[in-house]
């Protein structure tokens, strides 16, 4: 069973914290899913791994375009690993599954989206009742995550 990370953003967005931690993941040789079940979600993440910065990107694809399975970092809506990744990124209330076969599963949500706050509670909650390693991060006001449970 893969440890789950729980990212609590209180004041940042997703889409501003989660290119640095998939750059992370990329530095170190690893590779990322990015899951979210809304495909809006989908469709704005694709646009902005490529312009989040004036001097850099991050190679990604989708699941639904061709060669999915080459992609360093993969955006879909399951949690299927055709390309092969290390971690697992869990937005907008998405089910990591059973949570085997990663390095690790983060799960990342916003304050303000009831909705994935919820399905956060309720997965911390079952996760700690099977004995699942579990953490909890927040950002601290300069910005950096700090565990925090």
């Amino acid at each position: 069973m893969s440890e789950i990370w729980f990212y609590h953003h209180e004041s940042a967005r997703i889409e501003q914290t989660l290119p640095a931690l998939l750059m992370k993941v990329l530095e170190r040789g690893g590779r990322a899913l990015v899951i979210s079940p809304l495909e809006s979600r989908i469709e704005s993440l694709d646009q902005h791994l490529w312009t989040f910065t004036d001097d850099s990107f991050l190679p990604h694809g989708r699941a639904d375009r061709p060669r999915a399975d080459q992609q360093p970092v993969l955006l879909a809506r399951e949690p299927e690993n055709i390309n092969n990744a290390t971690m697992l990124f869990c937005l907008d209330g998405a089910d990591p599954g059973d949570g085997g076969g990663w390095d690790r599963v983060l799960v990342m949500f916003e304050a303000d989206d009831p909705g994935a706050l919820n399905a956060a509670r309720a997965l911390w909650s079952a996760r700690k009742k099977s004995q699942t390693p579990v953490s909890y991060y927040k950002q601290s006001s300069s910005g950096r995550w700090e565990k925090s449970g």
